[in-house]
């Protein structure tokens, strides 16, 4: 991603867009505004980051360094790897600045148009000086103009015996040569770069009614419009004011994240702890991280135990347990313990880095609907300009009205036409959208995906890790008549406890979970495929299954129904002999994750059809579906028909999202209109996938939709906004509706109004960030493990 930083209005992606996508070797270019960066997609083989940077440079903008967290920044001078095209992943956030110490250059700090280089707080800064210098001379420029006499009375005689066309010559100069500087280079850009943005509409709005009001006055004097014109530009910087506030709230969730990088880590060296610079860790260090400080770096606990904090990375609410071979990420906090970590991944490879680059690559995607706004709004411009030029004309020889009001006409036409507020309504709900998704662990990798994402109709889950744990769990234990069930457990879990078998590692966590009392296994036998014996305190103990039973010659006895019933509702059925005599049933299935009942209700609520896809059999599939309340269960599919199944259903005129977690899934991930990836699951699925869920939790699904509905809904406001108010003002400002109403607007009123339009976007995209989405708690298996926010 190429840092533009500098942009002052949307419609000035126009220019970095035509620039870069002329250039040799450069095959996509996506621009944006609110974020000040654009994603490249080049062909390493005839251009280098190194020319992309210069490109940028040449656009007026500030390119330097990684996209990386402002502590963890790479040089970007590094060889391209020879191979096919790929996005360019250059440079540093706006926000990251420079590093201690450093001192940026003029040009470096200034750029070509006074912003390049400038983070967005300075920026802001930069624009409210601008302003407050056009309106502190615009004010006297105004009580000394005919407005001032006919509007507030003021009669007083012009300073120092000037005429009153040169007093305001003399004011407007600060105003048309510092405030509005940023307008006529932006303008010159934007024609160097063969294009047309909102700087050439206000360039030639301004800059035309102060140069013909110069005009007359070096001629001898006459109607004049320095008001208009100072007026105008104090209104334009005003909104831009308060438009690039709303932008920067819109980047809060990335400029949260990259934050959380510490900028210091304890290395040991030699056996002493050494703090160096974050950036100055490599892999393979051992790095020290004590109670109550930051993971400086991806890696793997080599020494201590302790709870770690991993909200801030993928939204989990619980603190995680870490102890030695545990992995640990970068930038969560270490609660309790000391842990001596191994850095395995440093700088841009760490899952921050990662998911900081997957959260901005989306921002920087365009939805269809931006795209085709994008394109409008140059055609926008364009009509601007045209219509500006047909009202000056017609009003001249159609009307009987002075050269000074035609002007004023054709002004107004030029900058209420202004499509800044087409170039903000979707990148700023975007931004806040993915901004949002970000902060509680999900990640949409493009605005195709969340777009996508509001119109789904069936959610389609694979059950074994996504819906369930994945993992073996004791769901009833059965004694035999007369039997004390933690007696027999405890018998059980001896042998057990010698066994590798995933299912004996279920029944010892139950009986542990229960308090059973240890006990001591001698002669223990694994005997394949049926199970496992042993002596414990002096009974001969067998656990197994069916066949392990029968090869011991024991009978269930009033067991056999019951053992009936539970296969039948597709459990696992271990069954446990002491002595010879049958002492009880133990039932086991793969537990679902505490969220999966609440994460259904919640796609109930919104409309969604929930459906099951799993190759287990179908009572097992039922037992869990009934258990959740799923509407559909399509079991014993085989791993390669599940993207076959996912066609099938979108045949039926639905759109369908997958969510999935193996290689097996992948498949159908891809066919589905959305694949949502568990973020636990393999590299494939995610990789394949249109949305990573960071946390591994169901619940994260509605929470998905709730947000691309939520962002959509503020697209198409936003546009319709935007469309409307251009559609209703062009003909008031050309005058169309003042030979029979009198209804006219003031250039001064039409640049208030433009600004306000851009400003009502921005606001309105900001209020996305107050959608209430379920709210994740710790687990508890009487409510379900959630709360759904209302």
């Amino acid at each position: 991603m190429l840092d533009v930083r500098g942009m002052v209005c949307a419609t000035q992606q126009n220019t970095v867009a035509a620039v870069l996508g002329r250039r040799p070797g450069v095959l996509d270019v996506e621009v944006n505004p609110v974020a000040q960066s654009a994603t490249v997609v080049f062909d390493p083989r005839r251009t280098s980051l190194i020319e992309l940077r210069g490109w940028v440079t040449e656009c007026g903008y500030h390119c330097a360094g990684q996209s990386v967290p402002a502590h963890m920044c790479d040089p970007m001078d590094e060889p391209d790897p020879p191979g096919p095209a790929r996005a360019a992943e250059v440079v540093r956030p706006a926000h990251a600045g420079h590093e201690p110490g450093s001192v940026p250059s003029p040009d470096e700090a200034m750029g070509h148009g006074g912003h390049a280089g400038m983070p967005m707080a300075a920026m802001v800064a930069d624009m409210r000086n601008r302003f407050l210098v056009a309106v502190i001379f615009s004010i006297p420029i105004v009580v000394w103009s005919p407005i001032g006499e006919e509007v507030f009375g003021w009669h007083a005689p012009v300073p120092f015996g000037l005429r009153q066309d040169v007093w305001a010559l003399l004011l407007s100069l600060p105003v048309i040569f510092y405030s509005c500087s940023i307008f006529f280079v932006g303008a010159v850009r934007a024609l160097r770069a063969r294009t047309l943005d909102m700087m050439v509409l206000v360039a030639v709005a301004v800059g035309a009614g102060w140069l013909y009001s110069l005009i007359v006055t070096l001629t001898g004097g006459g109607d004049v419009f320095y008001e208009a014109a100072t007026v105008l530009a104090s209104f334009v910087l005003l909104g831009h004011w308060f438009e690039m506030r709303a932008r920067g709230g819109a980047n809060d969730a990335i400029r949260a994240l990259l934050d959380l990088a510490p900028p210091k880590a304890v290395v040991l060296r030699d056996g002493e702890p050494v703090e160096v610079a974050t950036a100055e860790v490599a892999v393979g260090d051992l790095l020290l991280v004590r109670p109550g400080t930051k993971v400086a770096a991806d890696g793997v606990v080599e020494e201590g135990e302790s709870e770690v904090d991993e909200s801030t990375v993928t939204g989990e609410s619980l603190p995680v347990h870490k102890a030695p071979g545990c992995a640990v990420v970068g930038a969560t906090l270490n609660a309790n313990g000391t842990l001596r970590v191994r850095a395995t991944r440093v700088g841009a490879d760490t899952a921050l880095a990662q998911i900081v680059k997957l959260v901005q690559e989306a921002q920087n995607s365009k939805a269809p609907g931006q795209r085709l706004a994008d394109r409008a709004a140059f055609w926008l411009v364009f009509v601007a300009l045209v219509g500006g030029g047909l009202t000056l004309a017609v009003w001249l020889l159609a009307s009987d009205r002075p050269f000074s009001s035609a002007m004023l006409f054709a002004i107004t036409v030029v900058v209420i036409t202004c499509p800044d507020a087409l170039g903000l309504a979707t990148p700023t709900a975007i931004m806040v959208g993915t901004g949002l998704g970000a902060k509680r662990g999900v990640l949409f990798k493009n605005a195709m995906a969340l777009e996508a994402s509001a119109g789904i109709q069936t959610v389609v889950m694979d059950k074994t890790g996504t819906l369930t744990k994945g993992e073996p769990e004791v769901t009833e234990v059965i004694t035999a008549p007369g039997r004390d069930e933690d007696e027999v457990l405890r018998l059980v879990v001896a042998v057990e406890r010698e066994s590798e078998h995933p299912l004996a590692g279920a029944v010892v966590r139950h009986a542990e979970s229960r308090g059973v009392g240890p006990a001591q296994a001698r002669h223990f036998e694994n005997v394949p495929g049926l199970g496992a014996t042993a002596v414990v305190d002096g009974h001969r103990v067998a656990v197994g299954n069916r066949r392990l039973i029968e090869h011991e010659g024991v009978s269930l006895g009033a067991l056999t129904g019951r053992r009936e019933e539970l296969a039948a509702t597709g459990r696992t059925v271990v069954i446990a002999a002491v002595d010879g005599l049958a002492a009880a049933l133990i039932g086991i299935a793969d537990a679902p994750r505490e969220t999966s009942s609440a994460a259904v209700t919640e796609l109930h609520t919104l409309g969604v059809e929930v459906v099951m896809l799993t190759f287990d059999n179908q009572a097992t599939a039922e037992r869990i579906a009934q258990r959740l309340g799923i509407d559909t269960v399509i079991a014993e599919v085989l791993p390669g028909d599940k993207a076959a199944t996912i066609a099938e259903l979108q045949r039926g005129g639905r759109k369908v999202a997958m969510v999935g977690d193996g290689v097996n899934d992948a498949p159908a991930l891809a066919q589905a209109d959305l694949g949502i990836a568990i973020g636990a699951g393999t590299d494939v699925a995610i990789e394949t996938a249109d949305l990573v869920l960071m946390r591994s939790d169901p619940l994260d699904v509605p929470t998905a939709l709730r947000i691309g509905r939520g962002t959509l809904r503020k697209m198409r406001q936003n546009l319709g906004w935007a469309i409307g108010y251009n559609a209703i003002a062009l003909p008031i400002a050309a005058g169309v509706f003042e030979p029979a109403t009198g209804l006219i607007l003031r250039p001064e009123i039409a640049a208030l109004s433009m600004s306000g339009s851009s400003i009502i976007v921005a606001v309105n995209a900001l209020a996305l960030k107050r959608l209430r989405l379920p709210r994740p708690v710790p687990a508890n298996p009487a409510d379900g493990g959630y709360d759904n926010g209302r």
